[in-house]
Parts: structure tokens; C-alpha cells; sequence
């Protein structure tokens, strides 16, 4: 994952509208995200946020996890995601395509008491 930020320029960079033109079009194609309002901030994605709902409904199947209930770290740095593209998964590009699936009826996100305890229960 990568963050742009506007803050910065040089000499030879482009000037805040071709950026914010050349973002949008990969954030209108899936390719990132603004994280702003004010389009200052781009959050540059690896794999569409679909694309990684994909490689999470892959995960669970593959591991027969379909009516399992796992933490939001455990699907990001447990021993089942070893060696899967999801292993090590940014926090927050997790969190977005589980709230996909989540509003796809794949699975159900629930609270903890911290961000460590929250979990998803799926039912693919």
C-alpha cells in the first residue's frame, strides 16, 4: 500500500491538478482510494478492494473456514494465512474489502473491546 500526499513538490513535478487528474482516473478504475475530502490524500492499492474480498473468500474456502469465527489480526497474521497473499495485509485495505463482503452477505464483522478483538464470522 502506498500513500500520496500533496504536501510536497519540486520544480519538476506535476502541479496539484494533473495529479488530482491522474489520481482520479486510477481511483474511478479501483486502483485507489482518496482518503480525504479535499483530494490530498491517495491511497494507492496493490489489488482492487474487490480483488482482495476475492482472495478472502478464496482464503476461507481453501481452508474450510466457511462457518469459522477469526479475529481481524488473526486473518492478517495467523498461522492459517501463512504463505497466502493475505499474510501481513495492510489493516485498513482489510478492513474495507471485509466490509464489502460483509455488505454482500459473506460474513458478519463484530466489535471487541479493542482492535485487536475484532472479528468477522463468515458464512460463505
Amino acid at each position: 500500500m502506498w500513500w500520496i500526499s500533496f504536501e510536497c513538490g519540486s520544480a519538476g513535478s506535476l502541479n496539484h491538478e494533473a495529479r488530482e487528474a491522474f489520481l482520479s482516473a486510477i481511483v474511478l478504475d479501483g486502483r485507489a482510494e482518496w482518503m480525504d475530502k479535499s483530494h490530498r490524500q491517495c491511497l494507492i492499492l496493490w489489488h482492487r478492494i474487490k480483488d482482495w474480498a476475492d482472495l478472502i473468500i478464496r482464503f476461507v474456502k481453501e481452508n474450510g473456514l466457511e462457518d469459522s469465527v477469526m479475529t481481524i489480526e488473526e486473518i492478517r497474521s495467523g498461522i492459517e494465512s501463512r504463505g497466502t497473499d493475505i499474510h501481513g495485509m495492510d489493516r485498513t485495505v482489510l478492513v474495507r474489502a471485509l466490509k464489502l463482503l460483509e455488505n454482500k452477505g459473506k460474513l458478519a464483522i463484530f466489535k471487541g473491546t479493542s482492535t485487536d478483538d475484532e472479528g468477522v464470522k463468515f458464512s460463505v
